[in-house]
């Protein structure tokens, strides 16, 4: 297969954080000598393809995970479909297709939904998100004049004027929204878009990049106003149907579907869904799937994800040239290319690959309470989804590592399959 060449090199721009984790409960520990845990493997074995299953299982219990999924494809076929379960974590194993949350791996059905829209003629890029949406501030405050400059291009490229680095991310802020605007929890959308109307942006529209999930909340917005659609809606009957895609939900706050998995964290916190001030475990209300419309309320499975990667290969029953090139381009505005080799696309985050190979690399990371993510589609023709059901531990090792662990298990293959799964799992 030759050298592997740029991998993605994850880093600054990941999913959303819990900003203030409160109540942390005792850590896990390992199994005790006596009661060893044994880890369970569903979906079929393939041989040639052991490496990432030992990549999986090295990962998962290093950092003691109770569950995780991979799906792996080569030259558009689905070549390895897994689920990875703890016995003393998972009273269900988990299959194949088993749904997770997904975080900010979201990101890229908002984007190529607005896409869509654009390539449709009901929009273009270029149009001020103010044309689009309402912003009426609370009494006594003003819209930030620049946000006349945020346009689709910039809200979807992180370049719109919010950096939550700099103030507050507004979706993970339900108690301090509450208190200003004196509307209860669970908050909605629109709450949220009130609350940021009267703040100042952090910065000029189109002068850099800064990660925005409230970009997103109100990109799933613009989707409704121009469609006409709910957001969920639209993106099941124009993006997922087309493709096959039946299992992708918007997932909720607290009660799973029962093909989705049971989440898991050492930490506690006060629930964001009502005003009671309950604790709750970490992963079930301290954070409103509800307001992660757009940016990170979808729920998967790995080989759904990997489906859904696969309409970006090439034009096809979703987008045409023209969409998958917008996709693709680089920040305008001079921003372009970031020091370290990669840029945001619309939903995916992009490395142009010059050495040893054409094309480029492309991938996002998901992460909130309960759930750690990563899609990657590779300059030659390789995708992977891995999924977990947590996010921390007390090992102190990186969830990031995972990106470098599958990218040396493909390097280790020799042969690759000539078989292709998707049959089995999608009608």
């Amino acid at each position: 297969m030759g050298k592997l060449v740029g991998a993605t090199g994850l880093g600054s721009l990941t999913g959303g954080v819990l900003l203030g984790e409160a109540g942390r409960a005792a850590p896990y520990p390992p199994p005790p000598p006596s009661l060893p845990a044994t880890w369970t493997t569903t979906g079929t074995s393939v041989s040639a393809l052991a490496s990432f299953d030992d990549a999986m299982l090295t990962f998962m219990k290093a950092r003691y995970i109770a569950g995780g999924q991979l799906a792996v494809t080569y030259k558009g076929r689905l070549v390895l479909a897994r689920g990875y379960s703890c016995d003393r974590l998972t009273p269900v194993p988990v299959q194949p297709t088993s749904t997770f949350r997904v975080a900010s791996l979201s990101k890229s059905v908002t984007a190529a939904a607005v896409a869509k829209l654009a390539q449709d003629g009901k929009v273009t890029l270029g149009t001020p998100v103010t044309a689009l949406l309402d912003f009426i501030p609370p009494t006594g405050q003003s819209v930030d004049v620049r946000l006349q400059k945020t346009t689709l291009w910039r809200l979807l490229q992180h370049t719109g004027g919010w950096d939550r680095a700099a103030s507050l991310d507004p979706l993970w802020s339900d108690q301090k929204i509450s208190a200003a605007l004196g509307v209860p929890m669970e908050l909605t959308a629109d709450d949220v878009i009130r609350y940021m109307a009267g703040r100042p942006l952090d910065f000029t529209p189109a002068t850099r990049v800064a990660y925005s999930n409230y970009g997103y909340l109100l990109a799933a917005k613009v989707v409704e106003a121009v469609s006409g659609q709910t957001y969920g809606d639209y993106v099941n009957q124009q993006l997922l149907a087309p493709l096959g895609i039946t299992r992708m939900k918007l997932g909720g706050s607290i009660a799973p579907f029962p093909d989705e998995v049971s989440y898991r964290s050492q930490y506690t916190g006060t629930t964001v869904l009502n005003m009671s001030g309950a604790t709750v475990p970490a992963p079930y209300g301290t954070f409103s799937m509800r307001l992660q419309e757009g940016n990170g309320r979808w729920i998967a499975s790995a080989v759904d994800l990997v489906r859904w990667a696969s309409a970006f290969d090439a034009p096809g029953t979703v987008f045409n040239s023209t969409t998958l090139g917008r996709v693709w381009a680089a920040p305008g505005d001079g921003i372009g290319v970031n020091d370290s080799g990669w840029y945001y696309g619309l939903g995916w985050q992009v490395r142009p690959v010059t050495t040893g190979g054409t094309g480029r690399n492309t991938w996002h990371v998901g992460s909130m309470p309960g759930t750690h993510s990563l899609l990657v589609r590779t300059y030659n023709g390789m995708s992977w989804a891995a999924l977990f059901n947590q996010r921390d531990d007390a090992s102190g090792l990186s969830y990031g590592d995972i990106d470098s662990m599958l990218w040396t298990a493909a390097g280790k293959v020799s042969s690759w399959p000539t078989h292709n799964f998707y049959s089995k799992y999608f009608g």
